[in-house]
């Protein structure tokens, strides 16, 4: 099983090609910088507004007791006041990292218009066995790491990959629900675990109808885990048949607001660049690239952050859940100074009808309107680079965001 390897010269030629012809960026601004919430915030991490010491190149990390490597990719002219989209690209079954980066991260990086940090982890025996959870922890500490150090907006973080790189993209979004975005599973199958796998998450599957290495069964079966998690409308969308040389996207319907799943089967074997009239796998039209691009760079920002004075702290808030009638809700405060804080505080201006039920790692004053949280005792220390979390559960509306967020410490 997965005993093919590819390398994607395709994906990478297609993506210039289309960059070119757009002025490096698609139609509908898909190529422009994340876009802001509605209050013009966005939600950013401990390394928004420091001087980077992570540069572009191969990087080395410690995960789970071995030592692991990841490449990165960071924005021409990177702004360190500037929240980032964030996309992790998984290689296949005896593919590499540096695979996935001179494919241009499945053709997305030539897209990107310098909006976007990309991560290539790579994988222990060139796949993705996730063994005892190994291969999400070293996800959870490339990002951890990523983030402390780069500006990276905290709702515009993404998974994609081919093949064994689908089967992590998947486990990804089954056991890291309110980390991702969104993430896209090529020619993929249950092969990396599904840790969890009952939260929402955006979804967009793409498989060939005759897959000689991971039947399209496969592939659906993972959609449909999302189709029943977005509380889309099932269907059995429509599918190529043999000898066409096309592809078939079908947006599903019915999908909860803000989690879509999209479906595409293509006339093909296990190939990451499929090609409309054409058997090449080596053809550089390929369709895929700009299709996942269009689904990602959809996505708008979604939570403010907020910000202290610099040399203090930052505080994060973002909606975990939501169901009528209530939601809830986690703030992280991260400390961006040199030196330990002791103590934190974080005001909140909740939107009119909401009111906190309940919260806890912190004590707060108020449960409507304008309410502070300070620190519990066991988390008010924070150390350099670091950060503490409360989160809470309130009435109302969650899709409404606090309309300011502030941040203080002694």
């Amino acid at each position: 099983m997965l005993k093919r390897s590819y390398l994607l010269p395709s994906i990478a030629a297609a993506a210039l090609i289309l960059a070119a012809t757009t002025g490096g960026a698609l139609s509908g601004g898909f190529g422009a910088p994340a876009a802001a919430a509605t209050n013009g915030t966005l939600a950013a991490t401990a390394g928004c507004g420091k001087a980077p010491t992570l540069t572009s190149g191969t990087r080395t990390i410690q995960s789970s007791g071995q030592s692991r490597t990841y490449n990165l990719r960071i924005p021409d002219g990177y702004d360190r006041n500037r929240p980032y989209r964030l996309i992790f690209g998984f290689h296949w079954l005896n593919g590499s990292a540096n695979n996935v980066t001179s494919a241009g991260y499945y053709g997305l990086q030539p897209l990107s218009n310098n909006s976007t940090i990309f991560v290539a982890p790579q994988g222990l025996n060139a796949g993705w066995a996730n063994t005892n959870g190994r291969d999400l922890t070293l996800f959870d500490d490339i990002r951890q790491q990523v983030e402390n150090d780069l500006c990276v907006d905290t709702t515009q973080r993404f998974a994609l990959g081919w093949s064994y790189g689908g089967a992590m993209s998947y486990a990804v979004a089954c056991a890291r629900p309110t980390i991702i975005r969104a993430v896209t599973v090529l020619s993929g199958a249950n092969l990396s675990g599904c840790n969890g796998g009952t939260q929402p998450v955006a979804y967009f599957g793409i498989h060939g109808i005759y897959d000689s290495v991971l039947n399209i069964s496969q592939g659906r079966q993972l959609r449909d885990t999302f189709v029943r998690n977005n509380g889309c409308t099932a269907q059995s969308p429509r599918e190529p048949s043999r000898g066409s040389l096309t592809h078939i996207t079908t947006a599903y319907s019915g999908c909860r607001a803000g989690y879509p799943v999209q479906w595409a089967a293509f006339d093909g074997d296990h190939t990451p660049s499929p090609v409309d009239g054409s058997g090449s796998p080596n053809d550089s039209r390929t369709w895929t690239s700009g299709e996942i691009w269009r689904f990602f760079s959809q996505f708008e920002s979604t939570t403010p952050p907020t910000t202290g004075e610099p040399g203090t702290c930052v505080a994060t808030y973002r909606t975990l859940n939501t169901w009528p009638g209530g939601y809830q809700a986690e703030v992280t405060v991260a400390n961006n100074t040199t030196s330990a804080l002791n103590g934190w505080t974080v005001g909140l201006t909740l939107a009119s009808g909401q009111a906190i039920s309940s919260l806890w790692s912190g004590t707060n004053t108020g449960t409507t309107g304008s309410v502070t949280v300070r620190n519990a005792a066991y988390n008010g220390a924070i150390g350099p680079n670091a950060s503490a979390t409360f989160g809470f559960t309130a009435t109302g509306n969650g899709a409404t965001a606090p309309s300011n967020v502030t941040c203080t410490s002694p």
